[in-house]
């Protein structure tokens, strides 16, 4: 089974995400602030992380700011509401699988997640 775990704070979001991966074939499991992403990475085996950026606690860039610092190479999407200016988007991809756009079609996400999980992780 591969272990998703979908880090967003707005609940209906979460539902939709994690209804549309497990539909898809995945385990996916919720969170809903930054510092429950964090404790749930280091503690337990996921295969790709979906990263909200507007996280309360920590927010999305703090949270993979500091899984890349503690040398964790987990697949990152960062899934974002937010206007991200080219320059920021840019410095996210360095850090991150991906950046998606809400609002999102699942079938698009699902295929993003697909694409990232069949490559090889070898970011940093």
């Amino acid at each position: 089974m591969c272990r998703i775990l979908i880090a967003e704070d707005e609940p209906r979001i979460a539902a939709f995400m994690q209804k549309g991966l497990r539909k898809a074939g995945f385990t996916p499991e919720v969170v809903h602030d930054g510092n429950a992403v964090l404790d749930k990475v280091l503690r337990e085996k996921f295969e790709l992380l979906l990263l909200d950026l507007g996280l309360p606690g920590k927010d999305g860039r703090e949270v993979l700011t500091a899984l890349r610092r503690e040398g964790m190479n987990l697949p990152v999407v960062v899934v974002t509401a937010l206007s991200i200016d080219p320059q920021d988007e840019e410095n996210l991809r360095i850090l991150a699988s991906e950046v998606v756009n809400k609002p999102f079609l699942m079938r698009n996400l699902v295929q993003k997640v697909r694409s990232i999980l069949g490559k090889s992780h070898d970011k940093p």
